[in-house]
């Protein structure tokens, strides 16, 4: 009898009915990519997972569907699908909306800087404004506007990625300091599992090591050029009002403490011992700038924008520490 209501309510969780689609209906990828947004729209879902809108979202769904990568959709825009490409595409609209499952674990695929990684539910998905720093502010090149803080990317001899999660920022490292072996540690060993299958795509079994472990401990008393790390950040009540896409993610790549900067202070603290003398800290903290000014306003943190977000990365040299 258990198992009889078990099955009923799963069967329940999931009848959410989608309005029905006629035969014909829906024609090209712009018809589809509408109906999905028009559905996740009526549905209130949340945009936080690589995409910020539902166009966008709807977009990164019909493209995955059809193994398109999301700069082709232009070029598709209106081509006709066929009857079984139809019928993938609006499972995955349904899946979207009666699970609320973010779209990268339905597809099982999200992109950093243009380049696919496999993600599922064992590590957060990633979204992290280091990338795009990574390619602005250390290229080595002083006359550029954003201005360099790495004066030789090819000097850069290690690097370290704590809190690494799927692995995504130790292979977007490996591009933009092509010289540097990698050290990526994360105390998950789901997360590095997933980790271990994106290095191996991208054939950097030979310049990236996984450690399993608490931050640093696991390291003994190497020291790098440049540390980078998107800790977990947020603090009790933003965890308390998590949307249901984020509480599908695990609670341990988000949960920041109290105030959201317990293992932001920890990386702090810690770092000195474990950079060279011309090396840096590259640590993203969401919106815990005040907390973390309050509690280090000796320090001279050097607060970096992007494209999508103000102060919610900083940088200090290793001799600042």
């Amino acid at each position: 009898m258990a198992k009889a209501r078990k099955a009923a309510a799963k069967r329940g969780a999931g009848a959410a009915k989608l309005p029905k689609v006629g035969t014909g209906e829906l024609l090209t990828l712009l018809d589809f990519v509408r109906y999905a947004a028009s559905r996740f729209t009526e549905a209130g879902l949340v945009f936080a997972h690589g995409t910020t809108d539902p166009v966008a979202e709807a977009a990164f769904i019909v493209c995955e569907a059809l193994h398109l990568h999301p700069d082709q959709f232009e070029a598709f825009a209106t081509a006709r699908v066929t009857s079984a490409e139809g019928k993938k595409i609006l499972d995955l609209i349904a899946r979207r909306v009666t699970t609320r499952k973010p779209a990268a674990y339905l597809v099982n695929k999200i992109y950093m800087r243009g380049l696919p990684f496999y993600v599922d539910e064992r590590t957060i998905v990633p979204r992290s404004f280091i990338g795009e720093l990574l390619d602005d502010h250390f290229g080595g090149d002083d006359d550029d506007e954003a201005g360099s803080l790495i004066s030789d990317p090819l000097a850069v001899e290690s690097v370290l990625d704590l809190c690494t999660g799927s692995g995504c920022l130790a292979i977007l490292a490996s591009r933009n300091f092509p010289n540097a072996e990698i050290d990526a540690v994360d105390i998950s060993k789901d997360a590095l599992e997933v980790a271990a299958r994106n290095v191996g795509d991208y054939g950097l079994q030979d310049r990236i090591t996984l450690y399993r472990g608490d931050l640093f401990k696991p390291l003994g008393g190497k020291r790098y050029n440049l540390i980078i790390s998107n800790p977990p950040y947020v603090d009790a009540e933003g965890m308390a009002g998590l949307p249901r896409e984020c509480r599908a993610e695990p609670k341990l790549a988000f949960d920041g403490g109290a105030d959201g900067i317990d293992i932001v202070r920890r990386i702090l603290d810690a770092s000195a011992a474990h950079l060279t003398p011309q090396g840096g800290l590259l640590c993203e903290v969401g919106r815990c700038r005040p907390q973390l000014e309050d509690a280090y306003p000796e320090l001279p943190l050097l607060w970096l924008d992007t494209e999508a977000s103000e102060g919610e990365v900083f940088w200090i040299a290793g001799a600042d520490l």
